[in-house]
């Protein structure tokens, strides 16, 4: 399994519109993706417009090619793009080690 981890910076003041925003993508669009298995967004305390979203997916190339370079990801960038100060920080990882 791999973890994709976006570093999301929004624009002041709309985190509640964001925070139903990322929800209804989530769950509308890229749940319907070919290798999505779930995900976890954080809200940041100390910054507030700063959001860490984990999604999990069955292989890397589910997320760089079969999501990123098909429609799902244009679906995706029309609900949550309009709330994102700066492009995401997407790095991608595995499990090394986990706890019981």
């Amino acid at each position: 399994m791999i973890l994709e981890l976006a570093d999301i910076r929004i624009q002041p003041g709309r985190q509640a519109e964001f925070d139903a925003a990322i929800r209804r993508g989530l769950d509308e669009v890229v749940s319907r993706a070919r290798g999505f298995r779930g995900y976890k967004v954080n809200h940041g305390l100390e910054n507030p417009e700063r959001y860490l979203l984990m999604i999990f997916w069955d292989t890397l190339e589910d997320h760089t090619v079969h999501f990123r370079g098909g429609p799902l990801f244009t679906q995706w960038r029309e609900v949550v793009g309009p709330y994102f100060a700066a492009p995401p920080q997407v790095e991608h990882f595995t499990l090394l080690v986990k706890s019981a």
